[in-house]
């Protein structure tokens, strides 16, 4: 026990000069944009060499080129979350640039609202695909180079949840029912891989500023299996979650930004957090207390 207290503390201290993730390889998908774009910036701030991952290849190469400028080390990767192909494609690219792997950031997602009764299948199907199956399954890949006995580094996985998961959503059944789902896969994993040194943790967003809490009638869209979804909240579902006022709820009176929200994901990753475990951590600004 002494050694390992000695271990993690020396880890932290050689850490903090160089950056909490000094040396370490984290993927991160959904990247290009929002939360995913702080959080690789973040990581790579920290000493991390990041994966960028996202639909958009072009935006990813642009958070890449970004982190390279500022003197940080990533690689782009585009593809869909939910294609078979997308978790071998980007465990290969890693594994071949940067020869292991410490860190996934699931973060990947986008909303598909309807009220329950009105929702069709596919719309239930395609959210519960990309937030929880796309996951599974990008983890479960990753075992060879996590679930490795003796190793001492900072490895953690990290999935992406929602106050929707965890209190429901008007509107968001689909999206709620998913984001629900992730935090039982995110203890699951802990039990399994906590005996390989490996962590697991969700983090659980509330308003963040970000394309998928706009105004719906902004006119953001995905595009998806070749059909164009709207993004955002409709002004008239606002109304039931705080009027005009979307922070109206939130004891701290505003939502977040994209960095305070990666801030958490860094937390969460980080030897900060070396004995957090199985934890959902609400960044929410008290929102649902």
């Amino acid at each position: 026990m002494a050694d390992r207290l000695a271990q993690v503390s020396g880890h932290l201290s050689n850490t903090y000069s160089r950056g909490l993730l000094a040396g370490e390889v984290a993927i991160i998908t959904g990247a290009a944009q929002g939360i995913g774009r702080s959080a690789a910036l973040l990581f790579a701030k920290e000493g991390a060499k990041v994966v960028v991952t996202d639909l958009d290849e072009k935006k990813a190469q642009a958070v890449v080129d970004e982190i390279k400028q500022a003197g940080g080390d990533a690689l782009a990767i585009g593809g869909d979350v939910s294609a078979d192909d997308f978790p071998q494609k980007v465990l290969e690219a890693t594994i071949k640039k940067y020869g292991k792997l410490n860190h996934i950031v699931n973060n990947a997602g986008f909303t598909y609202d309807r009220m329950l009764h009105t929702t069709p299948d596919d719309a239930f199907d395609i959210i519960m695909k990309v937030h929880v199956r796309a996951p599974f399954r990008l983890i479960r890949a990753a075992a060879p180079y996590m679930r490795i006995k003796g190793n001492t580094e900072n490895r953690s996985i990290i999935n992406v949840s929602s106050v929707s998961g965890l209190h429901g959503s008007v509107g968001q059944v689909n999206y709620a029912s998913a984001k629900a789902a992730v935090v039982g896969m995110t203890k699951t994993i802990c039990k399994e891989w906590g005996p390989f040194n490996v962590r697991a943790n969700t983090v659980a967003f509330g308003y963040v500023q970000t394309r998928l809490t706009a105004a719906k009638e902004e006119g953001a869209t995905i595009e998806i299996a070749g059909k164009k979804v709207a993004l955002g909240i409709p002004k008239s579902q606002t109304a039931v979650t705080g009027g005009a006022n979307p922070s109206a709820l939130i004891p701290l009176g505003r939502g977040a930004t994209p960095d305070e929200a990666a801030a958490g994901i860094l937390f969460l990753a980080s030897p900060l957090a070396s004995y957090v475990s199985g934890h959902t951590l609400e960044v929410t600004g008290g929102q649902g207390i």
